[in-house]
């Protein structure tokens, strides 16, 4: 079975290989995906420039947008693409950990092979050293956190953003992840929900500098007033969100109307108009200062409005409405007749409109108890824009994870450092368990790499540190140097550690789990019926 077999053609264009060689091929395509990533893990890390086929460019040490950028023909390949998407949708960091960790579980896989172990057995190992793992690491190597101390928060979310290139920004950053996190946090009796995607916006706003970004306690828009007599400055504003038109319906498809007289097409005209007027007097009877609206306003609801000294904003995107009523507390209604007192939103302190560069930004702040907020981004360009909002992305999902899961393991390294340890000291030498707690040592080893240190010394004194019960002990990324953690305060969330693992052994486990790779291509269009062997061969 596992003897070099011959490629066995079964039609012109079915291609199959298998046994050991296809192992070796998955294992091989896995290491260099994470030898492509492995220079971007650490504080020290290099920053890769992607091009993409559009003629964009990309910069960035996310392990995930680099991959996402990266086109791959090996299916193996594929897979270790895909589990950076995971880790990202999953925990939002650790994205590099996952991709060198997988590429090197799979790496220590190789010599069991050769030595014609069977890979069950070996998969069999894995899964019993992961298991062992994730148990060890919630009972013995995490310790809790309490969400209240917000320095020791500050510390975590600081350790996530050092090796970003935000990092240099990083007191900043921090203060926008936290507060932004605090801000969409919804403790319902018990049920803690926390929904960045949808209530924590990021607006990019090229010009001005870093230093000028921030959390608004309220929510910005995109948008300028419809008409230019309307009021840009409103202090506590009464808001009514809408999402109907104000205007007249129009068909859904053709609408002939026939008309006999003249007299006929003004009175049809005449309907429009009080139909409009009507909406118009629904929503001047609230008495509010502002209305939002998804849909259109027409020009005769502007005049309308303008004389009541309403301002109106028309074609809000959904997400935005809905970020709006939980900011200022009204409820989007469908219809203008069923507009009520409860509907009006209250709870905001300032409504204005700014130029900055040279657009329209509506601004509704200073609310009272937000659960929304838009968070503002300035920066020199375009590229450093998003990449700033990448890193933001990954501190956002960090001080989310610990606001579900307040349990933090020591950073930089020391939790791989302290896992190996007490796994090898489980499991006789030479085998698929041991060579798991070989495996982790590759994020201390990497660390030290990207900063330049002797590895080998680095490594050797870490273990002695370990072996010594400083379990706290790990790499210095700016420097090399062995430091204790805890001291200097370099934490990750528990959520994100077991994520890693459990996502790189589990690849692993997956494709050591293939023997036998069969691409068929397409038939080309216009070609000869199939030959009666290839018939058999595809049935």
């Amino acid at each position: 079975m596992y003897g070099q077999q011959p490629i066995i053609v079964l039609s012109q264009n079915t291609k199959r290989e298998s046994g050991r060689k296809v192992q070796l091929e998955n294992i091989n395509a896995g290491k260099t995906i994470a030898d492509v990533i492995r220079t971007c893990l650490g504080p020290q890390a290099m920053l890769k420039m992607l091009m993409d086929p559009m003629g964009g460019i990309v910069m960035t040490n996310d392990g995930n947008a680099i991959l996402r950028e990266i086109t791959v023909q090996h299916p193996a390949a594929k897979t270790m693409i895909e589990i950076a998407r995971t880790q990202d949708e999953e925990v939002g960091d650790g994205t590099t950990s996952v991709i060198v960790l997988a590429g090197e579980i799979l790496a220590v896989a190789e010599p069991f092979l050769a030595q014609n172990i069977h890979p069950t057995v070996i998969i069999r190992e894995y899964r019993q050293a992961l298991e062992d793992a994730v148990q060890l690491l919630q009972e013995k190597i995490s310790v809790p956190v309490d969400l209240n101390d917000r320095e020791k928060l500050k510390e975590v979310i600081r350790s996530c953003i050092g090796t970003k290139y935000i990092g240099r920004w990083a007191d900043l950053a921090v203060d926008i992840a936290l507060d932004a996190v605090n801000t969409v946090t919804i403790n319902d009796n018990g049920r803690i929900e926390v929904d960045i995607k949808n209530y924590a916006k990021v607006e990019k706003i090229p010009g001005g500098t870093i230093e000028e970004s921030k959390v608004l306690n309220g929510v910005m828009i995109n948008k300028d007033v419809t008409h230019p007599k309307m009021r840009r400055y409103i202090e506590n504003p009464r808001i009514v969100l809408l999402d109907c038109p104000l205007e007249y319906k129009k068909g859904e498809s053709q609408t002939n109307i026939e008309i006999v007289g003249e007299q006929d097409f003004t009175k049809l005209l005449q309907l429009e108009e009080e139909h409009v007027q009507r909406q118009c007097e629904d929503i001047i009877a609230l008495k509010p200062d502002i209305v939002f609206t998804e849909k259109g306003v027409s020009d005769l609801a502007q005049h309308y409005l303008v004389k009541a000294g309403i301002t109106a904003i028309r074609r809000l995107r959904k997400t935005d409405n809905n970020r709006l009523a939980r900011a200022c507390g009204a409820t989007i209604v469908n219809r203008t007749e069923e507009l009520k007192e409860s509907d009006v939103g209250t709870q905001a302190g300032k409504f204005e409109i700014k130029k900055i560069g040279d657009e329209y930004f509506t601004f509704v702040t200073e609310c009272k108890n937000p659960k929304a907020c838009t968070i503002l981004l300035r920066g020199a360009s375009k590229d450093v824009l998003n990449e700033i909002e990448r890193n933001l992305q990954d501190a956002l999902h960090v001080a989310k994870n610990l606001v579900l899961n307040p349990r933090l393991v020591a950073g930089g390294g020391a939790a791989e450092m302290a896992l190996s340890l007490a796994l090898a000291a489980k499991a006789p030498h030479h085998t698929p368990y041991r060579a798991v707690t070989q495996a982790l040592e590759i994020i201390p080893r990497t660390l030290a790499q990207n900063c330049g240190a002797n590895t080998i010394r680095a490594l050797t004194a870490l273990r002695a540190k370990h072996a010594a019960g400083h379990s706290g002990a790990g790499i210095d990324g700016e420097t090399g140097e062995i430091v204790d953690m805890p001291s200097k305060g370099i934490w990750e969330p528990l959520a994100v550690k077991l994520q890693v693992y459990k996502t790189a052994i589990e690849t692993a486990i997956l494709l050591l789990r293939i023997d036998d790779i069969v691409s068929g291509s397409k038939k080309k269009a216009g070609n000869d019926p199939p030959a009666p062997a290839e018939m058999a061969a595809m049935e």
